[in-house]
């Protein structure tokens, strides 16, 4: 985990009451959180939680969302945030009939980004011995890879990544949130989803996502203890286990 050092500005996110509708359908239920500059963040939930879509309106690109959702002390999706916030989707946003390095150097030109940066970042990702590779050569890991070194290279204020370890061995998992926590200690604000609670211990503190619907906003220290449990992932089952019986009693 990170040393984290609040400047007393602005959170790099602020949500109040912020609710997304699809269709007729509400899937995200007044979300209420503040993440802290300079601290990784874990985004936790099962598979169809809410994750990517509170991501995506935090980054600006989600449609039919209410409330109010300040990104850096700026509305959500502002222009002025562009090279501000990287962001890493589940699929790899890349071009696979470029190399590793044409990728990384044609998103630098779009940030305002020099070569030395492509050189940082392709060393920062793992991949500075595959950056003549083309993309469609790689595996599924090594184009995660790559999407992740593209919302790097620019040096974001704040990084939002969706589910950036799926498909990933142990080696790179502990490799790539080494990385993490290096970005976070230099002052660079991580949101990382994942629905693997192991991945819960990693981070400074929490947010727990389920049916939409925020259930905590916590340290993974207090999620143990508030629970009694053993680990996140017993810890998150009592937690919806708690909410749902208090759901039945309100009712």
């Amino acid at each position: 985990m990170s040393e984290i050092e609040d400047d007393g500005g602005p959170p790099a996110v602020r949500a109040r009451g912020v609710s997304v509708t699809r269709g007729e359908a509400e899937v995200l239920h007044g979300i209420d959180l503040d993440v802290t500059r300079g601290s990784v963040v874990g985004l936790l939930g099962p598979s169809g939680s809410g994750k990517t879509t509170l991501l995506r309106s935090i980054v600006g690109v989600q449609e039919h969302v209410t409330g109010t959702l300040e990104v850096l002390g700026r509305p959500a999706g502002a222009p002025s945030l562009r090279r501000r916030v990287g962001y890493a989707t589940q699929a790899a946003s890349v071009y696979e009939d470029l190399t590793v390095e044409e990728n990384l150097r044609y998103f630098a030109r779009l940030l305002g980004a020099d070569a030395a940066a492509v050189a940082r970042t392709l060393d920062r990702v793992g991949l500075a011995g595959e950056r003549g590779r083309l993309v469609r050569t790689l595996s599924g890991g090594q184009r995660g890879r790559v999407s992740l070194g593209v919302a790097l290279v620019g040096s974001p204020d704040l990084l939002v990544l969706d589910e950036p370890t799926v498909g990933l061995d142990p080696v790179l998992r502990e490799e790539l949130w080494g990385l993490f926590g290096s970005l976070a200690d230099g002052g660079t604000t991580l949101l990382v989803s994942s629905h693997v609670m192991d991945e819960a211990m990693r981070c400074d503190r929490l947010l727990l996502l389920r049916s939409g619907r925020l259930l905590r906003e916590c340290t993974p220290a207090e999620l143990l203890a508030e629970t009694g449990a053993a680990d996140a992932e017993q810890a998150f089952l009592t937690l919806i286990e708690r909410t749902t019986a208090e759901g039945r009693v309100a009712s």
